[in-house]
Order: structure tokens, then sequence, then C-alpha cells
């Protein structure tokens, strides 16, 4: 919470931008890059005004001509390349390269996330868990010091903005408002995936960091799509993978698992005359295009488990425990032991 807390006092910088007043919990609000442009290219925006063409520049932005340091649009909503977000958007060129920023209070924020993470058919009181740990993700994340705080991909949480919203969504964020995970007094590190295959990871297996709430744990209502699975390998798609990892295929031996993590999932990897170890052996199997690092192989055939990096909050999984009538506060204590679902009070200091 310190981290949150030192944030609040240099949100000012970016609220001015926008043309806002200090906030209470409502108006906390959250900076989500959308799109990367090269200088000169020429973007349009929806605005609740009309359209408006702006471009890049080593100096700043160009708004219908009229050359600014940066832009800044208050809203309350916007369209980018056909898809509406709420809030406003920060133009800036940052690093050669023109950054389109959707600012917004991260209760709206999180009303694009959870569509994008977690199925609509899913039990409720799994969707709030997940709204916690996105809304948790999120705040861990608010950054004063970077020219934004989230990306709408993979890479952090996927945001798809106003169009994606539902009303099953929308209820499980205002259930949960303002509620996060955190530990020892500081925001947990809220981790989630789609299938742990029967047995979550520990944090060091994927992310070099061990973590007390972050531990391998048995996953027995996980029952996806990708629960059990196998995959054929092409040897060209290996080498790919190696190399992506710095690594140069010395020969043309078919992927072996030597040796398993305490969770079950590739920790000593040999292929095409190379032996990758540790986490960037999981990561080498995901670079191969596998559902998750819990694999074996028959030859260039993966027989698996699971999807994702296993890490934290288990989404088939949560599903199976709110099916049998878990709520959402023991599927996040479950999943992240020693945690605690602690209120999110901003004050500026």
């Amino acid at each position: 919470m310190k981290r949150l807390l030192a944030w609040v006092g240099l949100l000012a910088l970016v609220l001015a931008a926008l043309g806002q007043k200090a906030p209470g919990l409502q108006a906390l609000l959250v900076r989500v890059l959308l799109k990367e442009v090269a200088l000169g290219e020429e973007v349009r925006l929806a605005l609740p005004t009309g359209e408006v063409a702006l471009w890049g520049q080593a100096e700043g932005v160009v708004v219908e001509g009229r050359p600014l340091p940066s832009w800044a649009v208050e809203g309350p909503y916007f369209a980018l390349e056909g898809r509406p977000y709420r809030g406003g958007l920060l133009a800036r060129v940052e690093g050669g390269r023109l950054l389109l920023v959707n600012v917004l209070p991260l209760e709206d924020y999180l009303l694009g996330v959870l569509p994008a993470e977690m199925p609509a058919s899913f039990p409720e009181e799994a969707l709030k868990a997940q709204a916690v740990l996105a809304r948790t993700f999120a705040v861990r994340r608010l950054n004063p010091l970077a020219p934004y705080d989230l990306c709408a991909t993979e890479a952090c949480q996927v945001y798809l903005g106003l169009s994606a919203e539902t009303p099953r969504h929308e209820r499980a964020v205002r259930a949960t408002e303002g509620r996060v995970l955190s530990y020892a007094g500081q925001v947990a590190s809220a981790l989630y995936h789609a299938d742990s295959g029967g047995m979550t990871a520990g944090s060091e297996e994927v992310f070099q960091k061990a973590l007390p709430y972050l531990r391998p744990r048995p996953d027995p209502y996980a029952k996806g799509p990708k629960s059990v699975w196998q995959q054929a390998v092409r040897p060209e798609e290996a080498a790919r993978a190696l190399r992506a990892l710095g690594y140069a295929p010395r020969g043309d031996d078919p992927p072996q698992v030597l040796e398993k993590s305490p969770s079950g999932r590739a920790w000593r990897v040999r292929l095409l005359g190379v032996e990758v170890r540790g986490p960037e052996a999981q990561r080498l199997l995901r670079l191969m295009g596998l559902p998750s690092a819990m694999a074996e192989f028959q030859g260039w055939l993966a027989l698996g488990r699971g999807a994702g990096h296993g890490v934290g909050l288990s989404q088939w999984g949560a599903k199976g425990m709110a099916e049998r009538g878990y709520g959402y506060r023991e599927i996040l204590g479950y999943y992240f032991p020693g945690t605690l679902l602690s209120p999110l009070e901003v004050a500026a200091r």
C-alpha cells in the first residue's frame, strides 16, 4: 500500500493533463496504452464532438494541423479504430513513437477487462474473484514515472473497452468495488491463468521470485478444454523457439523433459542438441506454441495438461470451486493463502 500512497501524490500530473481534480476512490485513474504509432502516421479518433485527425512528430503531437507538446481529451468516451472506450485519451510522443493512452477511472477500466479475461457464462463468485484480481493487478502496476501504467494486451491484462462490457461482468466489478488482495501491508502480486492442469505452480518456477502466497497447490476442480491435451511440434518451431531465447540448435534430437519442477512442469529440457533449464525451460515450451509447460514428449508429440503459466488463480479451477458452492473470498483464499481481502483506501499525503 505504501507504493500506492506514494503514487497518489504524483497522480495530479495526469489529472492536470485531463483537467480533473484530485480523486477519491471512484476517481482513481489508470493509464492504459491502447496503441503505439510510428511518427508521421495519421490516427483518427471519433469524439463526442466529431472526428479528429492527429499524428506524432519529434517535437510532439499534431492535432488537426496544430502542433502541441502533447494532447489530452477528457471524454466521457471516444473511439479508436472503431472501438469505443470510456474516459479520456492522452496522446504524447515517447521514444520515437506516438503513444495513445486511455485515461479512465480504475473501476471503469475493469468493466472492459473482465469480459476479456473470463467468460460471462462462468459462475458469479468466480467472476467476483477475477474482478478482485484484475483490480489488484492494475493497482500494483501504477507507476507515475512511466508513460503509462498498463497495456491493453496479454502482456498486461486484455482490455477491450466499452463495447465488450456485459451486465454480469459489471455486477461482479460493482460487488467487489474497491477491494484488493494484500499481503504484509502491500498490494499482492495477483497472478492468474486459464487452467493449472491439476496443480498450480510456485511463483519462482516462472517468475524467478518465490512468494509465500504463491506456492504449488492441488487444483482438483480445474476441468477445462485444455485440462488434457496433445499437440505435435515441428522441428522448425522448436528451432525458432530456441533462437528466440538466444540458443543455436546443434542437433536434430526431439524434445525430452529431463527434470520437472515441484508442480510437475518442465524444468530441464533437451532438444536439437541444446539443454535449457529452470524458468527458461518453461518459457521455451510456451514459445513452441504449447498451452503450458506441464508436458512430456513422445518424439515430436507433446502430451500435456493445463493452459497458461500456472501461477496464482486457475480460472477453470475457480469456476469449479464456485459451482461447488465456494464464495469468491474462499476461492481467493485458496489460491492466495495468507493474503487479505482489503479495502483500497486512497488518501493523498
